[in-house]
C-alpha cells in the first residue's frame, strides 16, 4: 500500500490554491465538529477547520457574549487550524460569529451552537443494564427498506450483489425501523447496528468498520436525520439504541487521511507493521517495548490507517466526536470496537470524559482475548496492577467460549459443561460483572446453531444461559431462526435476513414464512426474553452456583421476592436430579412454575432432563408453603 504519510508534503513544498472566497459558510471542507450545544461539560470546545487553502497565518477571533477563543493552533498542514472555544454556562444559542482573517482575505463563519437537549445529560443517554436484551445486526443484511439508496453516485463502492459475500446488498436503517415491532415482539430491548458511519471505501464498505467521516451517516444505509428518527421511534417503543463506534482506526480513504493534519496523526512506521494481535504485552511485567508498541500502534489491516491517540488534537478529535453523537442522536451506549488496540491511557480519558458528561451512558469494548484476567485487565478490576482501566464493561469473550465449550467439548474436571461454572466463579477479579455483556455468537464468529452442530436441546441451552445468567445477554440477529454459517470466510455469517427484501420468496419475520423447526427455536427465545422482561431475579438478582455434578449445572439467581432456578444436562442420555442439594435456596418453597413449559410443578423434589436441554424453574413467595417466615 501506498505510504500515506507521502500525502503530507508541507516539507517538500505543497503547492496552495486560493481560491476566492465566496460565501463564508462554503469556505471549508470540513468543520468538526459541525456545530455543538450549550452548557455541555466538555471545556474548551476544539474546533477543526479544514480548507483547501492556506491557513498557516489564519487569525480567528469573535465577540459572542459567553464565548472566548482561547488558543488558535497552526500545525504543519496549513489546510488546517484549530480553534479552542470557551463556552461559558452564561452563552446563549445562536450562531457564533468566527471572524477569520487569512493573509489579506477576511470573513465570517457562523457556528451554530444550539440549546442542550432538557435533563443536562443525565435523561440524554439512558445506558444498558443486565435488565436489557441487546439485539446486534448488521444494517446492509437485514432488511432493505428504501432501494433508491441502494448505490449512492459517485460513492467508491457500487457493488449491489446479494450473491455476493463481500460487496452491498442493501439493507439500511429504514429496513431496521420496519421492523421494530417484530424486535419488540421477540422480547428485544436494545439495538446494536454495526458501524452506521459512512465507509466510502472502495471494496467491502458494507460492515462499517472503516470509516471515511465521522459526522456522516453512511449514505447507502439512510442520513443522520433519519437515524435519529430511528432512536426516537425505538425510544417511544421503549427499546435502547447501542452505536458501534471505532476508536482504534479509519478507512484509507478517509478525507484526513487523504489530506494528513500532521504527520503524527497515524501510528506511522519505516515500513508497514502490523499489529501482533497479542494482548499480553501489554500487562506481562516481563514485556519487551517493542512488543508493547507493535500491539498498540500496529496497523489492525493494511488497509486501516492506525490513529495516533497520544496526538491530543486526535484524542480531542474522537472524544467530541462520541459525545456530539450522544447529545445529537440520542444514543444509549457506545459499543468500543477494538478497544484492546488502542491507546490505553486515551480510552481512560475517553471514558472519563464520556460518562461525566452522560452519568448514565453505558461503555462496553470488544475485548477478544484469552483468560479472565487478560479480559479483566482492560476493565475496572480488583487487580493490584500499576494500569487500571474505568471501562465499565467488555464484550464477555470468556463467558462466551465458556458456553460454547460447555455444549460441544468432552466433559472433564476443567472441560464441557464445568466451564461455564469455572469461568463465573473468577468473577472476584471485575468490580461489577453485572455490566459486562454476554452472547454466544457476533458478526466475527460462527453462528450458534453451527457450533452446537444443529442439536436443537444445546441450543436451547444456550439461549436459556444466555437469558438466565448474570450481564447483560445480546444475541445477533437470525439466531431466532436458526441461521447457520461457519465464520470461514466472515462473510458466511453475515447472511441476509430472509424476509427483508421485497423479492424475498420467504419471509422469516412472520410465523407462516418460518418452518416448524423454526418456530420452535423463535417461540424459545421470545418465551423467555419476556418472561425475563418481568423477572427481578432474572434482571437484577444475585446469583449462587453450585459445582456441576453428573454433567449438570445449576444455578440460581434470585431477589427477596422471587427465586429461578436454571438446569443444564451436559449429557447425552436423559438424567434425573434430587433438589435435595440445593435446599439452601429451595427450602421455603412446596411449588415452582415450569417456565419453559408454562405449567406448575407441584412436586419440586427432583427433576428430569432429556440430553442436553435445559430447565427453568419459578418460585415466589405466593408458592411458600405454611413455614415461610
Amino acid at each position: 500500500m501506498k505510504k500515506l504519510i507521502a500525502l503530507l508534503s508541507v516539507s517538500s513544498g505543497l503547492q496552495l490554491l486560493h481560491a476566492p472566497v465566496i460565501k463564508a459558510q462554503s469556505t471549508f471542507d470540513h468543520v468538526c465538529p459541525s456545530f455543538w450545544w450549550t452548557h455541555m461539560k466538555w471545556s474548551p470546545l476544539q474546533i477543526l477547520f479544514h480548507a483547501d487553502m492556506d491557513l498557516h497565518d489564519a487569525q480567528v477571533t469573535t465577540d459572542y457574549p459567553g464565548v472566548k477563543i482561547l488558543q488558535v493552533h497552526h500545525v504543519e498542514n496549513p489546510h488546517y487550524v484549530f480553534v479552542d472555544v470557551q463556552i461559558s454556562p452564561k452563552a446563549s444559542p445562536g450562531q457564533i460569529p468566527l471572524k477569520f482573517r487569512v493573509g489579506e482575505k477576511q470573513f465570517t463563519y457562523l457556528y451554530p451552537l444550539y440549546a442542550r437537549h432538557a435533563g443536562d445529560g443525565q435523561t440524554r443517554a439512558m445506558g444498558i443494564n443486565s435488565s436489557d436484551f441487546i439485539y446486534l445486526l448488521m444494517p446492509d443484511r437485514f432488511a432493505n427498506g428504501d432501494t433508491t439508496n441502494d448505490r449512492i453516485p459517485n460513492m467508491l463502492d457500487q457493488s449491489l450483489n446479494r450473491d455476493s459475500l463481500t460487496t452491498r446488498h442493501g439493507g439500511d436503517l429504514q429496513g431496521v425501523i420496519d421492523h421494530l415491532e417484530y424486535l419488540k415482539s421477540l422480547g428485544v430491548t436494545a439495538i446494536w447496528m454495526t458501524p452506521v458511519i459512512e465507509n466510502n471505501e472502495a471494496h467491502a464498505s458494507y460492515h462499517g468498520y472503516a470509516f471515511t467521516d465521522h459526522y456522516r451517516v453512511d449514505p447507502r444505509l439512510g442520513s443522520n436525520a433519519l437515524y435519529v428518527k430511528l432512536v426516537k421511534q425505538a425510544h417511544a417503543l421503549h427499546m435502547k439504541v447501542v452505536q458501534d463506534i471505532v476508536l482504534n482506526h479509519v478507512g484509507e480513504q478517509h478525507w484526513f487521511v487523504r489530506d494528513l493534519p500532521m504527520k503524527n496523526w497515524l501510528n506511522e512506521w519505516p515500513k508497514y507493521t502490523n499489529t501482533s494481535y497479542r494482548e499480553s504485552p501489554l500487562f506481562d511485567p516481563y514485556a519487551a517495548k517493542s512488543d508493547q508498541k507493535q500491539m498498540s500502534n500496529g496497523w489492525f489491516t493494511p488497509f486501516m490507517p492506525d490513529l495516533n491517540q497520544q496526538n491530543p488534537y486526535v484524542a480531542n478529535y474522537l472524544i467530541q466526536n462520541a459525545i456530539w453523537w450522544v447529545e445529537y442522536a440520542g444514543i444509549d451506549a457506545f459499543r468500543i470496537d477494538t478497544y484492546i488496540y488502542c491507546d490505553l491511557h486515551f480510552m481512560n480519558r475517553f471514558n472519563e470524559a464520556l460518562l461525566r458528561e452522560f452519568p448514565h451512558l453505558h461503555l462496553f469494548g470488544e475485548t477478544w482475548v484469552h483468560g479472565v484476567l487478560p479480559q479483566a485487565y482492560f476493565t475496572r478490576n480488583h487487580l493490584d496492577i500499576p494500569f487500571k482501566s474505568n471501562l465499565p464493561g467488555v464484550c464477555d469473550f470468556q463467558w462466551c467460549f465458556a458456553v460454547q465449550d460447555a455444549l460441544t467439548e468432552k466433559n472433564g474436571w476443567t472441560t464441557g459443561i464445568v466451564k461455564p461454572y469455572l469461568t463465573i466463579a473468577q468473577d472476584f477479579v471485575y468490580q461489577d460483572p453485572m455490566k459486562n455483556v454476554i452472547f454466544l455468537d457476533n458478526h466475527d464468529m460462527s453462528r450458534i446453531f453451527s457450533v452446537v452442530g444443529q442439536d436443537l436441546n444445546k441450543f436451547k441451552s444456550a439461549f436459556t444461559l444466555l437469558l438466565t445468567s448474570r450481564g447483560i445477554p445480546q444475541m445477533y440477529y437470525g439466531d431466532e431462526i436458526l441461521m447457520k454459517g461457519i465464520s470461514a470466510p466472515d462473510g458466511l455469517v453475515r447472511k441476509d435476513f430472509p424476509g427483508g427484501w421485497l423479492n424475498d420468496s420467504l419471509n422469516k419475520f412472520t410465523e407462516a414464512g418460518r418452518s416448524d423447526t423454526e418456530n420452535i427455536a423463535f417461540h424459545f427465545i421470545q418465551n423467555l426474553a419476556h418472561f425475563r422482561l418481568h423477572s427481578d431475579a432474572l434482571q437484577q438478582g444475585k446469583l449462587m452456583q453450585y459445582v456441576p455434578e453428573n454433567n449438570v449445572y445449576v444455578y440460581f439467581r434470585y431477589t427477596n421476592q422471587e427465586t429461578v432456578m436454571i438446569a443444564i444436562n451436559g449429557n447425552d442420555n436423559d438424567v434425573t436430579v434430587s433438589t435435595s442439594r440445593f435446599a439452601e435456596r429451595l427450602k421455603e418453597y412446596t411449588q415452582a412454575l415450569d417456565v419453559l413449559h408454562h405449567q406448575t410443578i407441584n412436586d419440586i423434589s427432583h427433576f428430569t432432563l432429556a440430553p442436553h436441554a435445559p430447565l427453568v424453574w419459578q418460585f415466589t413467595r405466593d408458592q411458600t408453603s405454611s413455614k415461610q417466615p
